[in-house]
C-alpha cells in the first residue's frame, strides 16, 4: 500500500508514466495546429524563433530541475516563489499559471469543436466542447493513476505522429521528392520572405507552443523516487525540444515552399495531403484532437495542485483546497473546469479569433511561469545551496534566460491584434491580482482579531 505524500496524495505516478508527461508537454497544439499559420506569416526564418524559444526553455527546465531535487513538491513554482522570493510572489504566480492553464483549456476545447466539427458538421460545436470537458474532468477526478495511464497513450499518439512526419520528411528531402529540398528555405522571397520583424512577432506563439513542458514539476509530488526519476524526464525533454520543434519546423520549410502554409490548417496535413495520402488529412485531424484534450486533461490536473496549494494557505478559494476519498483535489479541478465552461462564451461570439486571442493570455502566464523559475533558483544558488542537478551557465543563463522572456512580452503590442489584445489585459490581470493580495492581507490581519474577540 502507498504512504500518503505530506500533501496528501498517493505517489502513483512511475517513471514510465512521468517520462511520458514530459513529451506531452513538450508536445502539444501550438505545433500540431499553430506552426502553419506562423509559416504562411514569417517563412522558413520561423526555425529561428523555435531555436531561440527552445534555448529558453532548456534553461528553465534546467532550473526547475535544480529547485525539484532540492525540494519536490505538487505546489512546484508556487511553493518555490513563496521560500525564495515571497508570499507575494507565490500569489501572484499562482495566479498567473492558473490564467495560463485556464484560457489554454478554452483554447484546447475551441480547437477539439472545430476538428470535430470537420468530421461531424451538423453537430453543435459547443456540445462538443461540453462533452470533451467532461471527458477529461471525469479523468482527473477518478485518480491520479488514470491520469497517468491516459496522458501516456495521448503522448504516445503524438510521439509517433511526429515521429512518422520526421522518417517521412526526411526521405523526401534526401531525395527530392516532389518540391522536397533545402532550396525551399531560400526560395520564394528568401529565408525572410517576409522580414526579420515578423520572425520576432512570432515569439509569443512559439513560447506558447513550448507551454507546460513545467508540468513534469508539478508531478514532482506524486511521483515515487523523484530524485532519480525527474533529471532523466528533464533532461529528455531537451532533445525532444530539438528534434520535436525546431527538426520539425525545419523539415516543413524544406519539405514545401511556406507558400502552401495557411493559417487554420495543420502544416502536417498539408505535406500529407499533397503526397496523395488519402487518409491523412483524417489520421492529423484525430492527432489534434489528441494533443487538445492531453492539454486539458494535464491543465485540470496541474492546476488542482496549483489551487489547493493555495487555497491551504488561504490565497484562493477555500473549496480549492477540497481532497476527495481518492486523493485528488476535486475543489481546484471543479474550479479550472468552470472557468473553461465559461471561456466558451468567447467562442461563441467569437470563432475565428477565440483561439489566438486564448493562447495570446496564456502565453502571459507561460511567461510568468517561467520567469519566477529562473529567478527561484538563481535565488537559491545565492543561498550556498549546491545541486546534484546543476543548471549551466548560472548566473548568467539566468539573466539572458529573462531578458529573452522580458523581450516577448514588449514585442505584443507591436504584433497582430489578437496579440494586442493579450498585451493591453496585462495592467487588468496585474490590478485584479493585487486587489487579490490586499484581500487576503486585510483578512490575515483580521482573523486573529475576531479570534480573540470570540475567546
Amino acid at each position: 500500500m502507498r504512504t500518503q505524500t505530506d500533501e496528501g496524495y498517493l505517489p502513483a505516478l512511475g517513471n514510465r508514466q512521468v517520462q511520458m508527461i514530459a513529451i506531452g508537454g513538450a508536445i502539444g497544439v501550438g505545433l500540431f495546429l499553430g506552426a502553419g499559420g506562423r509559416l504562411a506569416a514569417a517563412g522558413p526564418a520561423l526555425v529561428l524563433s523555435y531555436a531561440a524559444a527552445g534555448v529558453a526553455a532548456f534553461f528553465v527546465m534546467r532550473a526547475l530541475g535544480e529547485l525539484v531535487l532540492y525540494r519536490p513538491a505538487s505546489g512546484s513554482f508556487v511553493e518555490y516563489a513563496g521560500e525564495f522570493i515571497g508570499p507575494w510572489a507565490a500569489f501572484a504566480s499562482g495566479w498567473m499559471y492558473w490564467i495560463n492553464w485556464a484560457f489554454t483549456g478554452i483554447a484546447e476545447l475551441t480547437a477539439i469543436a472545430a476538428y470535430v466539427h470537420y468530421w461531424a458538421p451538423e453537430f453543435p460545436q459547443w456540445l462538443t466542447a461540453v462533452l470533451a470537458l467532461t471527458v477529461v474532468m471525469s479523468v482527473n477526478l477518478l485518480s491520479v493513476r488514470l491520469f497517468g495511464e491516459l496522458e501516456f497513450w495521448f503522448a504516445m499518439l503524438k510521439v509517433l505522429a511526429i515521429s512518422v512526419f520526421l522518417v517521412v520528411g526526411l526521405v523526401l528531402v534526401v531525395f527530392a521528392v516532389g518540391q522536397a529540398g533545402p532550396h525551399n528555405l531560400v526560395s520564394h522571397g528568401g529565408f525572410f520572405p517576409t522580414g526579420f520583424p515578423l520572425v520576432l512577432m512570432s515569439l509569443q506563439s512559439v513560447v506558447f507552443a513550448y507551454a507546460s513542458i513545467e508540468l513534469v514539476g508539478i508531478t514532482a509530488g506524486e511521483t515515487a523516487r523523484p530524485r532519480e526519476v525527474m533529471p532523466r524526464a528533464i533532461n529528455g525533454v531537451v532533445w525532444r525540444i530539438a528534434i520535436f520543434y525546431v527538426g520539425s519546423v525545419l523539415l516543413l520549410g524544406m519539405v514545401l515552399p511556406w507558400t502552401s502554409y495557411e493559417a487554420g490548417t495543420s502544416p502536417f496535413v498539408t505535406v500529407f495531403s499533397g503526397l496523395g495520402v488519402p487518409w491523412a488529412a483524417d489520421a492529423m485531424n484525430l492527432v489534434v484532437i489528441t494533443a487538445a484534450l492531453s492539454s486539458c486533461n494535464s491543465g485540470l490536473y496541474a492546476t488542482g495542485r496549483i489551487l489547493r496549494s493555495m487555497a491551504m494557505k488561504r490565497e484562493a478559494p477555500r473549496f480549492a483546497g477540497a481532497l476527495s476519498s481518492r486523493h485528488v483535489p476535486i475543489g481546484g479541478i471543479v474550479f479550472t473546469a468552470a472557468m473553461f465552461l465559461g471561456g466558451l462564451v468567447l467562442f461563441y461570439f467569437m470563432p475565428e479569433r477565440a483561439f489566438n486571442i486564448a493562447t495570446a493570455v496564456a502565453s502571459l502566464g507561460v511567461i510568468t511561469t517561467w520567469g519566477v523559475l529562473v529567478y527561484c533558483q538563481l535565488r537559491l544558488r545565492r543561498s550556498g545551496h549546491r545541486s546534484d542537478f546543476p543548471m549551466p551557465g548560472t548566473p548568467w543563463t539566468n539573466w539572458l534566460t529573462l531578458a529573452f522572456l522580458a523581450l516577448v512580452v514588449l514585442l505584443m503590442p507591436f504584433a497582430d491584434e489578437d496579440q494586442r489584445v493579450a498585451f493591453y489585459l496585462v495592467p487588468c490581470l496585474f490590478a485584479a491580482i493585487a486587489v487579490g493580495w490586499w484581500r487576503r492581507t486585510v483578512y490575515r490581519r483580521r482573523a486573529p482579531a475576531q479570534a480573540q474577540a470570540e475567546a
